[in-house]
């Protein structure tokens, strides 16, 4: 059984950092891609970043390029978003979700499995 849980969320200034942790069991991060993506009230699943099989990564959303950084411990099983600059337009639920397969994908539909998400505020 695929499982993941994020972590890592809170409430911080702007310009603020955090880092979030994707932890995953049932599978291995080394065969499957593993997205983050955010969802405010009222709308759809936004994808930011993802990692893929092999190490790729893509990223999706420009707002986050050079902000947010991905990466992944394949021993522990763990992917990480690390959230830089933080701007109030950022405050989301930020998830992390599995792909059957190996290879990246922005649309949420794509994806196997997800965590329960974890509450990113950002403000003054």
């Amino acid at each position: 059984q695929w499982q993941l849980v994020e972590s890592g969320g809170g409430l911080v200034q702007p310009g603020g950092s955090l880092r979030l942790a994707c932890r995953v069991s049932g599978f291995k991060l080394t065969e499957y891609g593993v997205g983050w993506f955010r969802r405010t009230p009222g709308m759809e699943h936004e994808a930011l970043v993802c990692i893929s099989d092999v190490g790729g990564l893509l990223i999706f959303h420009d707002s986050v390029r050079g902000r947010f950084i991905l990466s992944r411990d394949d021993a522990n099983n763990v992917v990480y978003l690390e959230l830089t600059a933080l701007k109030p337009e950022d405050t989301a639920t930020y998830y992390c979700a599995a792909r059957p397969v190996g290879s990246c994908s922005n649309w949420w539909g794509s994806y196997r499995s997800w965590g329960q998400g974890t509450q990113v505020t950002v403000s003054p």
